[in-house]
Protein backbone atom coordinates (compact mmCIF):
# COMPACT_ATOMS: atom_id res chain seq x y z
CA UNK A 1 0.00 0.00 0.00
CA UNK A 2 1.25 3.38 -0.95
CA UNK A 3 0.50 6.69 0.55
CA UNK A 4 -2.01 7.37 -1.61
CA UNK A 5 -4.10 4.14 -1.55
CA UNK A 6 -3.59 4.49 2.24
CA UNK A 7 -5.08 7.86 1.98
CA UNK A 8 -7.64 6.47 0.23
CA UNK A 9 -8.71 3.61 2.29
CA UNK A 10 -9.12 5.72 5.66
CA UNK A 11 -11.49 8.28 3.42
CA UNK A 12 -13.17 5.00 2.45
CA UNK A 13 -13.96 4.39 5.82
CA UNK A 14 -15.47 7.94 6.55
CA UNK A 15 -17.39 8.05 3.45
CA UNK A 16 -19.32 4.81 3.84
CA UNK A 17 -20.59 6.06 7.43
CA UNK A 18 -22.02 8.90 5.76
CA UNK A 19 -23.31 7.77 2.76
CA UNK A 20 -22.63 9.89 0.48
CA UNK A 21 -23.52 10.30 -2.89
CA UNK A 22 -21.71 8.69 -5.74
CA UNK A 23 -20.99 12.21 -7.62
CA UNK A 24 -19.51 13.60 -4.07
CA UNK A 25 -17.82 10.57 -3.15
CA UNK A 26 -16.11 10.71 -6.75
CA UNK A 27 -15.23 13.94 -6.75
CA UNK A 28 -13.73 13.94 -3.13
CA UNK A 29 -11.57 10.94 -4.00
CA UNK A 30 -9.78 12.80 -6.49
CA UNK A 31 -7.24 15.85 -6.52
CA UNK A 32 -8.46 19.12 -8.24
CA UNK A 33 -5.20 19.58 -10.09
CA UNK A 34 -2.10 18.27 -10.37
CA UNK A 35 1.29 20.00 -11.60
CA UNK A 36 4.72 18.26 -12.44
CA UNK A 37 7.59 19.69 -13.58
CA UNK A 38 11.55 19.05 -14.24
CA UNK A 39 13.90 21.97 -14.00
CA UNK A 40 17.62 22.18 -14.34
CA UNK A 41 19.52 23.74 -11.41
CA UNK A 42 23.29 25.15 -11.36
CA UNK A 43 25.34 23.53 -8.78
CA UNK A 44 28.35 24.72 -7.36
CA UNK A 45 31.03 23.10 -9.34
CA UNK A 46 29.12 24.88 -12.93
CA UNK A 47 27.36 21.32 -13.90
CA UNK A 48 23.97 21.16 -14.00
CA UNK A 49 21.23 18.80 -12.36
CA UNK A 50 17.80 18.38 -13.34
CA UNK A 51 15.32 17.81 -10.54
CA UNK A 52 11.80 16.68 -10.63
CA UNK A 53 8.75 18.62 -8.51
CA UNK A 54 5.24 18.39 -7.71
CA UNK A 55 2.36 20.24 -5.99
CA UNK A 56 -1.01 18.62 -5.60
CA UNK A 57 -4.38 20.98 -4.94
CA UNK A 58 -7.11 18.34 -3.32
CA UNK A 59 -9.54 20.73 -2.80
CA UNK A 60 -9.94 24.57 -2.72
CA UNK A 61 -14.04 24.46 -1.73
CA UNK A 62 -13.53 25.78 1.55
CA UNK A 63 -10.62 28.34 0.85
CA UNK A 64 -7.26 28.78 -0.75
CA UNK A 65 -5.34 25.54 -0.61
CA UNK A 66 -2.39 24.85 1.98
CA UNK A 67 0.12 22.55 2.70
CA UNK A 68 3.44 21.71 3.14
CA UNK A 69 6.65 21.61 0.43
CA UNK A 70 8.70 18.53 1.47
CA UNK A 71 12.35 18.10 0.36
CA UNK A 72 13.43 14.16 0.16
CA UNK A 73 15.04 12.26 -2.54
CA UNK A 74 11.80 9.22 -2.63
CA UNK A 75 9.22 11.76 -3.27
CA UNK A 76 6.72 10.73 -5.55
CA UNK A 77 3.47 12.34 -6.74
CA UNK A 78 1.34 9.39 -4.75
CA UNK A 79 2.89 10.21 -1.68
CA UNK A 80 2.01 14.22 -2.41
CA UNK A 81 -1.32 13.59 -3.56
CA UNK A 82 -1.84 11.85 0.09
CA UNK A 83 -0.64 14.59 1.90
CA UNK A 84 -2.75 16.78 -0.44
CA UNK A 85 -6.03 15.47 0.88
CA UNK A 86 -4.77 14.32 4.33
CA UNK A 87 -4.52 18.25 4.83
CA UNK A 88 -8.41 18.54 3.17
CA UNK A 89 -9.67 16.70 5.73
CA UNK A 90 -6.92 18.16 8.61
CA UNK A 91 -8.24 21.64 7.69
CA UNK A 92 -11.75 21.09 8.00
CA UNK A 93 -11.17 19.54 11.42
CA UNK A 94 -9.61 22.41 12.43
CA UNK A 95 -12.81 24.47 10.76
CA UNK A 96 -10.70 27.38 9.02
CA UNK A 97 -11.12 28.37 5.39
CA UNK A 98 -8.37 26.36 3.70
CA UNK A 99 -8.25 23.90 1.22
CA UNK A 100 -5.70 20.93 1.31
CA UNK A 101 -2.28 20.68 -0.95
CA UNK A 102 0.59 19.90 -0.96
CA UNK A 103 4.72 19.76 -2.75
CA UNK A 104 7.56 18.06 -3.30
CA UNK A 105 10.72 18.15 -5.16
CA UNK A 106 12.75 14.82 -5.12
CA UNK A 107 16.05 16.15 -4.04
CA UNK A 108 18.25 15.42 -0.68
CA UNK A 109 18.95 18.86 0.92
CA UNK A 110 21.91 16.94 3.34
CA UNK A 111 23.84 16.78 0.00
CA UNK A 112 22.84 20.45 -1.32
CA UNK A 113 25.40 23.37 -0.11
CA UNK A 114 23.08 26.12 1.31
CA UNK A 115 23.89 28.23 -2.51
CA UNK A 116 22.59 24.97 -4.12
CA UNK A 117 19.54 24.58 -2.13
CA UNK A 118 18.50 28.46 -2.54
CA UNK A 119 19.00 27.89 -6.48
CA UNK A 120 16.68 24.74 -6.34
CA UNK A 121 13.96 26.84 -4.10
CA UNK A 122 13.65 30.17 -6.30
CA UNK A 123 13.71 27.96 -9.78
CA UNK A 124 11.19 25.63 -8.19
CA UNK A 125 8.96 28.64 -6.93
CA UNK A 126 9.15 30.24 -10.25
CA UNK A 127 7.75 27.46 -11.64
CA UNK A 128 5.04 27.02 -9.52
CA UNK A 129 4.31 30.62 -9.51
CA UNK A 130 1.17 29.76 -11.94
CA UNK A 131 -0.27 27.97 -9.03
CA UNK A 132 0.79 30.05 -5.93
CA UNK A 133 -0.46 33.29 -4.15
CA UNK A 134 -2.02 34.49 -0.93
CA UNK A 135 -5.33 34.38 -2.47
CA UNK A 136 -4.95 30.43 -4.35
CA UNK A 137 -2.25 28.36 -2.61
CA UNK A 138 -0.07 28.90 0.47
CA UNK A 139 3.05 26.55 0.94
CA UNK A 140 4.38 25.90 3.95
CA UNK A 141 7.65 23.82 5.60
CA UNK A 142 7.40 19.98 5.61
CA UNK A 143 10.32 17.29 6.30
CA UNK A 144 13.50 19.03 4.16
CA UNK A 145 12.51 22.57 4.16
CA UNK A 146 12.54 25.32 6.60
CA UNK A 147 11.77 28.57 7.03
CA UNK A 148 14.95 29.97 5.19
CA UNK A 149 13.32 27.91 2.31
CA UNK A 150 9.51 29.47 2.76
CA UNK A 151 11.58 33.15 2.78
CA UNK A 152 13.06 32.61 -0.81
CA UNK A 153 9.80 31.24 -1.85
CA UNK A 154 8.32 34.38 -0.85
CA UNK A 155 11.30 36.86 -1.70
CA UNK A 156 11.49 35.24 -4.89
CA UNK A 157 7.44 35.70 -5.76
CA UNK A 158 7.95 39.39 -4.16
CA UNK A 159 10.54 40.49 -6.75
CA UNK A 160 8.39 38.62 -9.59
CA UNK A 161 5.22 40.57 -8.48
CA UNK A 162 7.16 44.06 -7.56
CA UNK A 163 6.27 44.57 -3.86
CA UNK A 164 6.22 42.64 -1.20
CA UNK A 165 3.91 39.31 -0.77
CA UNK A 166 4.32 37.48 2.73
CA UNK A 167 1.02 36.17 2.98
CA UNK A 168 2.19 33.89 0.10
CA UNK A 169 3.89 30.96 1.96
CA UNK A 170 4.00 30.54 6.11
CA UNK A 171 6.69 29.21 8.39
CA UNK A 172 8.93 32.04 7.31
CA UNK A 173 10.99 33.98 10.08
CA UNK A 174 9.70 36.26 12.58
CA UNK A 175 11.56 38.92 10.89
CA UNK A 176 10.27 38.70 7.51
CA UNK A 177 6.67 38.23 8.25
CA UNK A 178 6.47 34.70 10.34
CA UNK A 179 4.48 34.23 13.16
CA UNK A 180 5.40 34.54 16.56
CA UNK A 181 4.78 30.99 18.63
CA UNK A 182 4.67 28.82 15.26
CA UNK A 183 7.33 26.44 16.86
CA UNK A 184 5.84 25.55 19.60
CA UNK A 185 2.07 25.27 18.30
CA UNK A 186 2.45 21.48 17.57
CA UNK A 187 3.68 20.39 20.95
CA UNK A 188 0.93 22.65 22.36
CA UNK A 189 -2.03 20.53 20.37
CA UNK A 190 -0.35 17.25 21.14
CA UNK A 191 -0.19 18.21 24.55
CA UNK A 192 -4.10 18.82 24.11
CA UNK A 193 -5.09 15.86 22.34
CA UNK A 194 -2.94 13.08 24.48
CA UNK A 195 -4.06 14.65 27.57
CA UNK A 196 -7.53 14.73 26.91
CA UNK A 197 -7.60 11.45 25.42
CA UNK A 198 -5.63 9.97 28.58
CA UNK A 199 -8.26 11.72 31.18
CA UNK A 200 -11.54 10.55 28.61
CA UNK A 201 -10.47 7.52 29.25
CA UNK A 202 -9.48 7.72 33.46
CA UNK A 203 -5.82 7.06 32.61
CA UNK A 204 -3.29 9.14 34.95
CA UNK A 205 -1.45 11.79 33.41
CA UNK A 206 1.08 12.44 35.57
CA UNK A 207 4.13 10.68 35.39
CA UNK A 208 3.04 9.18 32.19
CA UNK A 209 5.94 7.28 30.08
CA UNK A 210 6.51 8.32 26.85
CA UNK A 211 8.73 7.01 23.82
CA UNK A 212 9.03 9.56 20.53
CA UNK A 213 10.35 8.04 17.27
CA UNK A 214 12.08 11.38 15.71
CA UNK A 215 14.30 13.62 17.01
CA UNK A 216 13.34 16.91 14.42
CA UNK A 217 10.81 19.80 15.14
CA UNK A 218 8.15 17.58 15.49
CA UNK A 219 9.60 14.94 17.74
CA UNK A 220 11.28 18.16 19.89
CA UNK A 221 8.16 19.93 20.71
CA UNK A 222 6.04 16.95 21.45
CA UNK A 223 8.83 15.75 23.87
CA UNK A 224 8.94 19.05 25.49
CA UNK A 225 5.45 19.83 25.52
CA UNK A 226 4.27 16.33 27.12
CA UNK A 227 7.30 16.78 29.66
CA UNK A 228 5.78 20.16 30.70
CA UNK A 229 2.58 18.75 31.10
CA UNK A 230 4.81 16.36 34.02
CA UNK A 231 4.98 13.07 32.14
CA UNK A 232 8.03 11.27 30.84
CA UNK A 233 9.96 10.86 28.33
CA UNK A 234 12.05 7.51 28.11
CA UNK A 235 13.06 7.27 24.65
CA UNK A 236 13.85 8.91 21.75
CA UNK A 237 15.36 7.93 18.29
CA UNK A 238 16.62 9.39 15.43
CA UNK A 239 17.20 8.16 11.82
CA UNK A 240 19.71 5.04 13.09
CA UNK A 241 18.57 4.52 16.65
CA UNK A 242 17.05 5.25 19.76
CA UNK A 243 18.24 6.50 23.48
CA UNK A 244 16.46 4.29 26.49
CA UNK A 245 16.55 5.10 29.99
CA UNK A 246 13.26 3.82 32.23
CA UNK A 247 13.62 6.14 34.45
CA UNK A 248 13.55 9.08 31.77
CA UNK A 249 15.98 11.16 29.41
CA UNK A 250 16.88 14.60 30.15
CA UNK A 251 15.37 16.04 26.71
CA UNK A 252 17.05 19.10 26.48
CA UNK A 253 20.86 17.17 27.21
CA UNK A 254 19.68 14.32 24.38
CA UNK A 255 18.96 17.57 22.27
CA UNK A 256 22.13 19.08 22.68
CA UNK A 257 24.21 15.50 22.40
CA UNK A 258 22.12 14.63 19.14
CA UNK A 259 23.22 18.47 17.49
CA UNK A 260 26.52 18.18 18.42
CA UNK A 261 27.15 14.29 17.54
CA UNK A 262 24.47 13.94 14.91
CA UNK A 263 23.35 10.95 16.98
CA UNK A 264 20.99 9.98 19.39
CA UNK A 265 23.59 7.08 20.08
CA UNK A 266 26.05 7.12 23.07
CA UNK A 267 24.14 9.30 25.06
CA UNK A 268 25.18 9.46 28.95
CA UNK A 269 22.95 7.43 30.95
CA UNK A 270 21.15 5.84 28.18
CA UNK A 271 20.76 2.50 26.53
CA UNK A 272 20.99 2.50 22.44
CA UNK A 273 17.77 0.29 20.84
CA UNK A 274 16.51 0.15 17.58
CA UNK A 275 13.75 1.85 16.03
CA UNK A 276 11.57 -1.18 16.13
CA UNK A 277 12.39 -1.91 19.76
CA UNK A 278 11.23 1.53 20.32
CA UNK A 279 7.94 1.33 18.77
CA UNK A 280 7.89 -1.61 20.78
CA UNK A 281 8.28 -0.11 24.35
CA UNK A 282 6.05 -0.88 27.11
CA UNK A 283 4.71 2.79 28.22
CA UNK A 284 2.08 4.82 28.29
CA UNK A 285 2.24 7.08 25.15
CA UNK A 286 4.25 6.49 21.73
CA UNK A 287 4.52 9.41 19.57
CA UNK A 288 5.66 8.49 15.81
CA UNK A 289 7.24 11.87 15.14
CA UNK A 290 9.46 10.83 12.20
CA UNK A 291 7.77 9.16 8.50
CA UNK A 292 5.02 7.69 7.04
CA UNK A 293 4.58 3.66 6.88
CA UNK A 294 6.31 3.34 10.65
CA UNK A 295 3.22 1.01 12.56
CA UNK A 296 2.19 -1.48 9.70
CA UNK A 297 0.83 -5.29 9.65
CA UNK A 298 4.02 -6.23 10.00
CA UNK A 299 4.80 -4.66 13.87
CA UNK A 300 1.32 -3.42 15.29
CA UNK A 301 0.80 -6.48 17.29
CA UNK A 302 4.29 -5.55 18.93
CA UNK A 303 3.01 -1.98 19.99
CA UNK A 304 2.51 -1.98 23.99
CA UNK A 305 1.57 1.53 24.19
CA UNK A 306 -1.95 2.31 25.57
CA UNK A 307 -1.77 5.37 23.25
CA UNK A 308 -0.20 6.12 20.10
CA UNK A 309 0.06 10.13 19.15
CA UNK A 310 1.01 10.81 15.67
CA UNK A 311 3.18 13.35 15.14
CA UNK A 312 4.18 12.54 11.83
CA UNK A 313 1.43 12.49 8.54
CA UNK A 314 0.63 8.60 7.75
CA UNK A 315 2.63 6.65 10.32
CA UNK A 316 -0.26 3.89 10.92
CA UNK A 317 -1.56 1.89 8.11
CA UNK A 318 -5.61 1.30 8.39
CA UNK A 319 -4.76 -2.90 8.71
CA UNK A 320 -2.40 -1.34 11.85
CA UNK A 321 -4.97 0.63 12.84
CA UNK A 322 -7.17 -2.60 13.27
CA UNK A 323 -4.20 -4.62 15.53
CA UNK A 324 -4.52 -1.71 17.63
CA UNK A 325 -8.06 -1.03 17.89
CA UNK A 326 -8.68 -5.05 18.66
CA UNK A 327 -5.42 -4.48 21.35
CA UNK A 328 -7.11 -2.24 22.90
CA UNK A 329 -4.88 0.96 21.96
CA UNK A 330 -6.14 4.65 21.36
CA UNK A 331 -4.71 6.29 18.26
CA UNK A 332 -4.93 9.67 18.19
CA UNK A 333 -4.70 10.10 14.75
CA UNK A 334 -2.79 12.88 12.56
CA UNK A 335 -5.17 14.91 10.75
CA UNK A 336 -6.53 15.76 14.57
CA UNK A 337 -3.09 15.31 16.94
CA UNK A 338 -0.39 17.46 14.83
CA UNK A 339 -2.65 20.12 13.28
CA UNK A 340 -1.58 23.28 15.76
CA UNK A 341 1.19 23.32 12.90
CA UNK A 342 -1.59 23.75 10.74
CA UNK A 343 -3.12 26.02 12.77
CA UNK A 344 -0.49 28.62 13.41
CA UNK A 345 0.17 28.47 9.69
CA UNK A 346 -3.79 30.19 9.76
CA UNK A 347 -2.66 32.72 11.95
CA UNK A 348 0.58 33.69 10.11
CA UNK A 349 -1.04 34.16 7.05
CA UNK A 350 -4.40 36.16 8.59
CA UNK A 351 -1.70 38.51 10.32
CA UNK A 352 0.44 38.51 7.36
CA UNK A 353 -2.87 40.26 5.03
CA UNK A 354 -3.59 42.33 7.97
CA UNK A 355 -0.06 43.76 8.78
CA UNK A 356 -1.12 43.78 12.13
CA UNK A 357 0.63 40.80 14.67
CA UNK A 358 -0.36 38.91 17.80
CA UNK A 359 2.45 38.33 20.49
CA UNK A 360 3.39 34.36 22.16
CA UNK A 361 0.90 34.73 24.65
CA UNK A 362 -2.21 35.44 22.58
CA UNK A 363 -1.01 32.52 20.16
CA UNK A 364 -0.79 30.14 22.74
CA UNK A 365 -4.87 31.35 23.82
CA UNK A 366 -5.81 30.77 19.86
CA UNK A 367 -4.29 27.38 19.68
CA UNK A 368 -5.66 26.31 22.97
CA UNK A 369 -8.75 27.19 21.89
CA UNK A 370 -8.81 26.38 18.23
CA UNK A 371 -7.62 22.79 19.16
CA UNK A 372 -9.87 22.19 21.97
CA UNK A 373 -12.89 22.63 19.82
CA UNK A 374 -11.56 20.93 17.08
CA UNK A 375 -10.53 17.89 19.75
CA UNK A 376 -14.51 17.91 21.10
CA UNK A 377 -16.16 17.70 17.41
CA UNK A 378 -13.66 14.61 16.94
CA UNK A 379 -14.37 12.81 20.37
CA UNK A 380 -18.42 13.65 19.53
CA UNK A 381 -18.42 11.86 16.07
CA UNK A 382 -16.18 8.84 17.52
CA UNK A 383 -19.13 8.43 20.27
CA UNK A 384 -21.93 9.06 17.81
CA UNK A 385 -20.93 6.96 15.08
CA UNK A 386 -18.82 4.44 17.63
CA UNK A 387 -15.81 4.92 15.33
CA UNK A 388 -12.11 5.35 16.59
CA UNK A 389 -10.83 8.79 16.36
CA UNK A 390 -8.88 8.19 13.05
CA UNK A 391 -12.19 7.56 11.42
CA UNK A 392 -14.17 10.21 14.10
CA UNK A 393 -11.69 12.91 12.41
CA UNK A 394 -12.10 11.99 8.80
CA UNK A 395 -15.95 12.00 9.48
CA UNK A 396 -15.73 15.55 10.66
CA UNK A 397 -13.02 16.98 7.71
CA UNK A 398 -14.93 14.74 5.06
CA UNK A 399 -18.52 16.33 6.36
CA UNK A 400 -17.70 20.11 6.45
CA UNK A 401 -16.11 19.60 2.42
CA UNK A 402 -19.19 17.73 1.64
CA UNK A 403 -21.67 20.40 3.63
CA UNK A 404 -19.82 23.55 1.60
CA UNK A 405 -19.92 21.67 -1.77
CA UNK A 406 -24.22 21.41 -0.99
CA UNK A 407 -24.09 25.11 -0.19
CA UNK A 408 -21.76 26.47 -3.26
CA UNK A 409 -23.30 24.04 -5.92
CA UNK A 410 -21.66 22.43 -8.98
CA UNK A 411 -20.34 25.42 -11.33
CA UNK A 412 -21.73 26.42 -14.09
Amino acid sequence: MNLHEMALAQFDRAANKLNLSEGIYRVLRLPKREFSVNFPVRMDDGSTKIFGGHRVHHSTILGPSHGGLRYHPDVTIDEVRALAMWMTWKTAVLNIPFGGAAGGVDCDPAHLSSAELERLTRRYATEMEILISPEGDIPTTDNGSSEYVMAWIMDTYSMHKGYSSPAVVTGKPVEIGGSEGRKDATGIGMRICVTETMKRQNATVFGATVAVQGIGEVGRASARALTNANMKVVAMSDSQDAAYNPNGLDIEKLFAHKDQTGRVAGFPDSDTISNADLLGLKCDVLVPAAFELQITGANAAQVRARFVAEGANGPTTPEADDVLAANGVTVIPDILCNSAGVAASYFEWVQDLQNFFWDHSEITKRLEVIIGHAYNDVYAASQKHGVGLRTAAQIVGVKRVVDAYMARGIYP
